[in-house]
């Protein structure tokens, strides 16, 4: 506590919980779009004027930062998309060892305080983020707030989790790395103690449709999966669930980027 009475933050960095994911940022063409639809359908509330410029918002839950949108120039054909960043000790080195195995760089390492961060894309194709610095939101605070876990749609699981393992550390004899497991056929990504990643094969590397192309897709935790459902319809987007009572749905914006609400508890 600091001397005037109030609560003292604790600084949290990527180090403490390297090769997990620790955020996830979303690129879209409208974002006031964005703003109203993810709004609309979980809830969040929005803080403007960060240190990334006007073109970036960050998405809260009872004033917990939980996620990021970015606009993107439709003339540059950036791909809409929902994108985890996983976190690291060091970005240079991570995406070193990325390349080494085969990965792609579209972006950086590049300085962002309080860290630095870098976009690319593993051996099939699926993009993904890394993050060495201070965490946004702390961690544990940002995993019990929206996101449930992302899970990883690709051709080859198993040849997935040794690329990623190698390139994020899991499984190390680091102390307070990830734990692999296999269970259920997916891979299953575990940090301290909780799942924060599946990898499931499955996906098609030629298809056109990007729920089947190898990719990530994030997972928030939800009290309603359907009411969910139908606020993104009623607000111009689509949502595909299994059936009444069904414990997830697949949901797509207006702009096109798919995402997964999962109930609560259900993970």
């Amino acid at each position: 506590m600091k001397s005037d009475g109030t609560l003292k933050r604790e600084v949290v960095t990527s180090r403490s919980v390297f090769g997990a994911p620790c955020w996830v940022s979303l690129t879209t063409r409208d974002l006031r779009a964005a703003e109203a639809f993810y709004s609309a359908v979980l809830g969040w509330e929005w803080r403007s004027g960060t240190r990334m410029g006007d073109q970036y918002r960050v998405a809260r839950v009872n004033g917990i930062p939980v996620a990021g949108v970015s606009e993107v120039d439709f003339v540059a054909k950036t791909a809409v998309a929902w994108i985890p960043y996983f976190a690291v000790s060091s970005a240079d080195e991570t995406v070193s060892r990325s390349q080494e195995r085969g990965g792609t760089t579209a972006v950086g390492p590049i300085s962002l305080p309080p860290g630095r961060a870098a976009l690319l894309a593993d051996r099939d194709g699926a993009v993904f983020g890394i993050w060495e610095g201070e965490l946004v939101s702390g961690w544990e605070a940002w995993r019990h707030a929206a996101p449930a876990f992302v899970r990883l749609h690709t051709r080859d699981a198993f040849d997935a989790a040794i690329f990623y393992g190698e390139v994020l550390g899991w499984a190390s004899a680091s102390p307070g790395c990830c734990q692999v497991d296999y269970e259920e056929n997916e891979v299953v990504l575990r940090s301290r103690g909780d799942v924060v990643a599946r990898i499931h094969s499955g996906a098609v590397g030629a298809a056109p449709d990007p729920t089947i192309r190898p990719h990530w897709q994030i997972h928030f935790a939800v009290s309603d999966v359907e009411a969910c459902a139908r606020a993104a319809r009623a607000n111009g987007g689509t949502a595909h669930q299994q059936g009444v009572g069904s414990t997830d749905a697949v949901l797509t914006d207006p702009d096109g980027a798919h995402f997964t609400v999962t109930l609560r508890g259900n993970i």
